[in-house]
C-alpha cells in the first residue's frame, strides 16, 4: 500500500457532526474553584459551551451577556462572600428578567440555597452532579426563555481559514477572499489576521499596522465604531485588517470571555469577519475562533505531508469537539493532473468540497514583491478568477441561526 493509499483509508473520523449547532447555547460561568469549569464544561458538552466570566462586577457580567446571548448563567456560592454573592444575582436578574442564574456550591447547604432563592436565581446544584442532572436542567430553564435575543440577530458573519501547516498561503489566500468580498455592494469587512508568519497579510500590500490585535484586546471597553473607524488598519478597497504583532504571547493571553467580548463587539461593526488561523496552535483560542464561525474553510493542499497533518488535526478537532460549525474543504495550488485529485481529498477528510485554486506562482509572487492584490496585478489570472468566484459564494451565502450566539451558512456554495 502507497502513502497516498493510506492516506485514503486515514479519514479523520468520518463526517464531523456539522450542521447540529442548532440545539447549542452558551452559558457563561462565575466560579472559584479550578475544577468547576472543567466539571460544567464537560457536564453540559452536550448542550453547548461554558464561557468562564473573567470579572465578578455587574457591568463586565452584564457584557458578556449581550455578546454571548446567554440566557443561564451558573455562579459559586460559598458562606464566606454570602452578602456580596447575593447582591449580584439580585443585580443581573433586575437587569436581565429572563436570565436564569444557578447557583453552585459544594453541598446542599439550606443557607445557601435559601439565600440563593431569595437573591432570585432559578435552581441551585451542588458541584460535581452527574452530567444528566445538569443536561436536564438546562432543558428545563430553556422551555421557559425565548431562545434567540433580539442583538444576536445583527451579528456579522464569522468565517475561519485554518490549516495545520504553518507555511501554508493563509495569509496570501485570506487577504484576497477578504478584498473580493470588500468590493460586494453593502459590505463591511475585518480581515483579523492572527496567523504565521506574523503580520504577513499586511506585509504584503505593503502596509504598516496601524493598531494591532494586541492593542483591540487592550481597548475591549472602547473598542466601538468610533474607535474601529479611526484607530483600526484601512486599506484603498475598505477593507479593515487587524493584524498581530510581534509582541510575544499576545494568543497566550487571551481568555475565553475576552475573545467573546471581541468578537461581540467586532460582529456588530462588520457584515463579515474573516480570521486566519493558519499555523496558530491548537489550543482555547483556535477552538474558540473555529466554533463560533459561521463557516470554517479547512486549507490543504495536494502533498502528502500536508494531507497527514491536516487529517490529524481535524480528527483532533472532532474528538475534542462534539458539535462543529459547517467546514469546507479548501485546496491550494491545485494541479488536476496530480492525485490526490479534488474529490478524492473530499472523501479523505470528510468534508464538502468549498473550492479549489490554481498555483499560479508567478502570479503569487509578483503580487507579494509588488505589495499589490491579485485583482490589481493580474486581475485574469486564473487565479484572480477563482478567488473572485469563491467569495462570491462567502458572499451570497443564506446563513440560519446557530444556537444563541453563532450561524451556520444554509446555502451550498461548492465550487469545482
Amino acid at each position: 500500500m502507497d502513502t497516498y493509499e493510506a492516506l485514503t483509508r486515514h479519514r479523520a473520523g468520518g463526517k464531523a457532526k456539522q450542521g447540529s449547532m442548532g440545539m447549542s447555547q452558551t452559558f457563561v460561568a462565575l466560579i472559584q474553584h479550578p475544577g468547576e469549569q472543567e466539571w460544567l464544561q464537560s457536564s453540559l458538552a452536550g448542550c453547548g459551551q461554558v464561557v468562564l466570566a473573567n470579572s465578578g462586577t455587574l457591568e463586565e457580567l452584564l457584557s458578556l451577556l449581550d455578546v454571548t446571548g446567554a440566557t443561564v448563567l451558573f455562579t459559586s456560592l460559598n458562606k464566606a462572600n454570602l452578602v456580596a454573592q447575593g447582591s449580584l444575582i439580585e443585580g443581573l436578574v433586575s437587569a436581565r428578567p429572563l436570565l436564569s442564574v444557578v447557583a453552585v456550591g459544594d453541598g446542599l447547604d439550606n443557607q445557601l440555597v435559601l439565600a440563593a432563592m431569595r437573591a432570585g436565581a432559578r435552581d441551585f446544584v451542588t458541584y460535581g452532579a452527574r452530567a444528566s442532572e445538569l443536561s436536564g436542567l438546562v432543558r428545563r430553564l430553556g422551555g421557559r426563555l425565548p431562545t434567540v435575543p433580539v442583538s444576536a440577530t445583527q451579528q456579522g458573519e464569522l468565517i475561519s481559514l485554518v490549516s495545520a501547516r504553518p507555511d501554508a498561503d493563509g495569509a496570501f489566500v485570506a487577504l484576497h477572499l477578504a478584498l473580493a468580498l470588500q468590493r460586494q455592494p453593502e459590505h463591511r469587512v475585518l480581515l483579523v489576521d492572527i496567523g504565521q508568519p506574523t503580520g504577513e497579510a499586511l506585509a504584503i500590500l505593503g502596509m504598516e499596522p496601524a493598531f494591532t490585535f494586541a492593542d483591540a484586546m487592550r481597548n475591549l471597553r472602547r473598542l466601538d465604531q468610533t474607535l474601529i473607524d479611526s484607530a483600526f488598519t484601512r486599506h484603498e478597497s475598505g477593507l479593515r485588517v487587524l493584524s498581530l504583532s510581534d509582541e510575544p504571547g499576545v494568543l497566550e493571553r487571551v481568555t475565553t470571555a475576552e475573545l467573546y467580548l471581541l468578537l461581540g463587539n467586532l460582529r456588530s461593526a462588520f457584515s463579515h469577519i474573516l480570521v486566519n488561523l493558519t499555523g496558530v496552535a491548537e489550543g482555547e483560542l483556535s477552538s474558540q475562533l473555529l466554533g463560533q464561525a459561521n463557516r470554517v474553510l479547512w486549507l490543504v493542499d495536494q502533498s502528502v505531508p500536508s494531507c497527514k497533518k491536516g487529517l490529524e488535526r481535524l480528527r483532533r478537532l472532532r474528538e475534542r469537539s462534539p458539535m462543529l460549525p459547517r467546514m469546507e474543504l479548501l485546496i491550494e495550488r491545485y494541479w488536476p493532473s496530480v492525485p490526490p485529485d479534488a474529490p478524492a481529498l473530499g472523501k479523505m477528510f470528510g468534508l464538502e468540497l468549498f473550492g479549489v485554486l490554481p498555483a499560479s506562482p508567478e502570479a503569487r509572487l509578483r503580487s507579494k514583491n509588488v505589495g499589490q492584490s491579485l485583482f490589481e496585478l493580474s486581475p485574469r489570472d486564473p487565479l484572480t478568477v477563482k478567488l473572485r468566484d469563491l467569495a462570491e459564494g462567502l458572499g451570497a451565502g443564506v446563513v440560519e441561526k446557530r444556537g444563541l450566539f453563532g450561524w451556520i451558512g444554509r446555502a451550498r456554495a461548492v465550487r469545482p
